[in-house]
């Protein structure tokens, strides 16, 4: 017996097989339910410079909604800078030491219930074995169940000195960062929150969800995570709608780009599930500059600094792909400004990392005590770098690299470009807020 196959069987039987590879259509039920009292209160506290020590920084600073929930640079200035994104500088009364030395992240969709490993090098993640079900750096441990890894991890950066805790003595919570001393009486948790205890408007608003007992910084973590969870919730991009079964969502070109990302690219062997994340961590290859992570050294070694296994040298946590095309510099220190380059990397990263265009850095011009490229001045660590990169050369057409960059412009939701709520017009502390020129 004969059966005859016409071309419009094996473009549908190809359709078919495509259709296989790609992950489930994103929906609210992915996420946790969000309260509408704690959102509101969440978004005061993250557009209010009290949770820093010097009063000056906020969380929106370094994750703005109006900069793709992150600041627009390969690395941003933290503690001795005013202003948001390119416009921030330095203050002359009280200069930086160094940039912060990872890219600010962009924060969508974290909130929901995959998401469990949060940093670059995955240092706070959910671990059954830990305290209270939340693996924590040494001398962050929680002291109080969070509601999810979320807010576990905006307990973090007030206990960053170069990020909002303040520099060498400035204030007692930098003094507290330096010390590392984060939890107990006269931590940096405790200190923050005796300040909110000092805001009528705060410890009204929180004492409706504290019944009865003492206010402490998971509860301002809490208010923090709800509102990320709710701001930076983005399942309405162009493919989500494709996903759906709207079949026009896409265009053509973004269809032959969306064939190269599930098949010839490789690219979802790392970036893959329905927020193009495998939650993991991988070597890539990318070029090295700014202070580094570690104190008196230009290295960022990545994951190895939390696990201790020389097999994570050089390896950074997988970043989803939702709304890639706004939320550039690219990688773990912005190595590459525009997205098409970042693709190209990663098609020859060994090549890529030797040819390395230093303009590609978006960097503030200020003067700071670290060489910002004696890591790519030192040809031996150029070649660790190299050494320890895993992905694989992928031979791509021109025309199929311009596919696959529509095709990430279809990962855009609208509303990540002006967030939902945005900024508050004040905020209870009566401390100014950073804005844009």
């Amino acid at each position: 017996m004969r059966f005859w196959v016409t071309a419009g069987t094996l473009s549908l039987l190809a359709s078919l097989s495509q259709a296989a590879d790609l992950p489930n259509a994103v929906t609210h039920a992915d996420f946790p339910p969000t309260d509408p009292d704690l959102v509101l209160l969440g978004r005061d506290l993250f557009f209010d410079p009290i949770l820093s020590g010097n009063r000056n920084i906020a969380c929106a600073t370094c994750h703005h909604p109006s900069l793709a929930s992150a600041d627009g640079m390969s690395l941003g200035l933290g503690e001795g800078a005013v202003a948001l994104g390119a416009d921030r500088h330095v203050d002359p009364t009280n200069a930086p030491q160094n940039r912060i030395p990872r890219n600010a992240p962009a924060l969508f969709n974290l909130g929901a219930y995959e998401f469990t490993v949060f940093f670059h090098d995955g240092r706070v993640q959910t671990d059954p074995s830990a305290m209270y079900g939340v693996k924590m750096p040494a001398h962050a441990e929680l002291e109080r169940p969070v509601p999810s890894p979320l807010a576990a991890q905006a307990l973090m950066p007030p206990t960053s000195f170069d990020e909002m805790a303040g520099q060498d003595e400035e204030n007692p919570i930098s003094v507290a960062a330096r010390d590392k001393s984060f939890r107990g009486i006269g931590g940096v948790w405790d200190l923050l929150c005796k300040r909110i205890e000092e805001v009528p408007d705060y410890v009204a608003r929180f004492e409706k969800h504290l019944n009865g007992r003492k206010l402490h910084f998971t509860d301002v973590a809490r208010a923090i995570a709800e509102f990320q969870t709710y701001e930076f919730q983005t399942i309405n991009s162009p493919f989500d709608h494709y996903l759906r079964g709207d079949h026009f969502a896409l265009t053509d070109q973004q269809k032959a780009g969306m064939e190269v990302f599930y098949g010839e690219g490789n690219c979802a062997s790392c970036h893959s599930g329905p927020f193009q994340t495998d939650h993991s961590f991988h070597a890539i290859g990318l070029p090295q500059f700014g202070p580094g992570k570690e104190e008196g050294s230009y290295a960022d070694k990545g994951r190895i600094a939390v696990t201790g296994d020389p097999e994570d040298r050089y390896r950074f946590r997988t970043p989803s792909l939702r709304n890639v095309a706004i939320t550039g510099p690219y990688g773990h220190n912005g190595a590459y400004s525009d997205l098409a380059s970042m693709v190209r990397h990663h098609l020859q990263p060994i090549r890529s990392l030797a040819s390395y265009d230093r303009g590609q850095a978006r960097l503030h011009d200020v003067s700071v005590q670290a060489d910002d490229w004696g890591a790519m001045d030192d040809f031996d660590e150029v070649m660790r770098i190299a050494e320890a990169t895993e992905i694989a050369p992928v031979n791509l057409t021109d025309q199929q690299i311009d596919d696959l960059l529509a095709f990430l412009d279809a990962l855009t939701d609208p509303q990540a470009i002006t967030g939902k709520l945005g900024a508050p017009d004040s905020v209870p502390s009566g401390l100014p807020m950073d804005a844009l020129n």
